[in-house]
């Protein structure tokens, strides 16, 4: 698939899926500069009916009528239907951008990414803390880290439940690893346990990189609280980000401190006396708006595609590896 696909420069876009997260992308999509908005399809007619009158769009009929009316898709459907639905599109040589988990199966994945190229078609996936403000302002600043710390830790509900914790949270955060760290992943450990669901509801993985780094993700739908926080260890120092209020600094080492010099004092020593605190900034943006607009103007022809299929067949594969891993320790646990 080319960088860009076939540019389409004032492309109709339409939503598939008008869910929680689609009504979100319907709201966003339907004020866009440079598109025609569409409108979306939703299976459920009641729910079609209430965002059509909220939003003032329109509602397509069946799944078939908004294939013939776009040139471009977002498609926010239940995981185990993306693959059904973006296959539709991609034979009419749609562009899309697909939710996060691109699919449910890495041979799923790998048959959409087939299908984009043979029609020369944008496919981002759906990754939408690529765009946080946090991450946007630290990428400049990450140079060769050593050692990632993420946790993502969120009230329980069903929105996401069909599938585990790995596939509808920590996901999210194997992106950004990658995005930080991007390597090989040479072995992977994982544990995590089912609580609400019958699917694994908390998880830990350990994730080593070939060239010795080490990521350590924990995710979790059964806190009390929401936390979505970011630390990235690396020879200038380390990165601190909180992902949920898009804020950060950067605790990096001075250059004229002799630490070794300060060690030999024997005393406790100040963060401040090696460390200098660095604001982190970036241009304010709503991320899924960013991330819209990223897929835009890739259709549009006028840049690369930000979080490509790759991308997001890479972060599933991983994910399924966890997955994996954590039922084999499950089985080892029960036999």
């Amino acid at each position: 698939m080319s960088s860009n696909g076939r540019a389409v420069r004032a492309p109709r876009l339409g939503v598939i899926g008008a869910g929680a997260l689609g009504y979100h992308h319907i709201r966003l999509l339907r004020d866009l500069g440079g598109i025609q908005f569409a409108g979306f399809y939703e299976e459920r007619p009641d729910r079609a009916a209430t965002v059509a009158a909220e939003l003032s769009v329109r509602a397509f009929a069946s799944l078939d009528e908004i294939l013939g009316a776009t040139d471009a898709l977002t498609i926010v459907v239940p995981t185990p239907s993306h693959y059904e639905v973006a296959r539709a599109a991609l034979e009419r040589g749609l562009h899309l951008l697909i939710e996060k988990p691109l699919a449910a199966s890495v041979d799923e994945a790998d048959a959409l990414l087939a299908l984009a190229a043979a029609h020369d078609a944008v496919l981002q996936t759906g990754h939408v803390e690529r765009f946080n403000r946090a991450v946007r302002a630290a990428l400049p600043l990450v140079r060769g880290p050593r050692f990632i710390e993420s946790d993502r830790l969120a009230p329980f509900t069903p929105r996401g439940a069909d599938v585990a914790v790995v596939l509808d949270l920590m996901i999210h955060d194997i992106d950004l690893v990658r995005t930080l760290m991007p390597d090989r992943v040479a072995d992977v450990a994982a544990v995590g346990v089912p609580l609400l669901t019958s699917s694994v509801d908390i998880a830990n993985a350990r994730l080593t990189f070939a060239s010795g780094a080490v990521a350590n993700i924990t995710a979790s739908r059964v806190s009390k609280e929401r936390l979505r926080k970011i630390r990235i260890f690396q020879p200038s120092g380390y990165l601190s980000l909180d992902l949920a209020a898009g804020t950060g600094e950067f605790y990096r080492l001075r250059r004229e401190v002799d630490l070794g010099a300060l060690a030999r004092e024997g005393r406790p020593i100040e963060i401040d006396a090696f460390v200098e605190r660095v604001p982190l900034d970036a241009p304010e943006g709503e991320p899924l708006k960013l991330e819209l607009e990223s897929f835009v103007a890739a259709v549009r022809g006028e840049q690369p595609v930000t979080v490509t299929g790759e991308d997001g067949r890479d972060a599933l594969a991983i994910a399924l590896r966890i997955v994996g891993e954590i039922e084999r320790q499950l089985l080892v646990a029960t036999a």
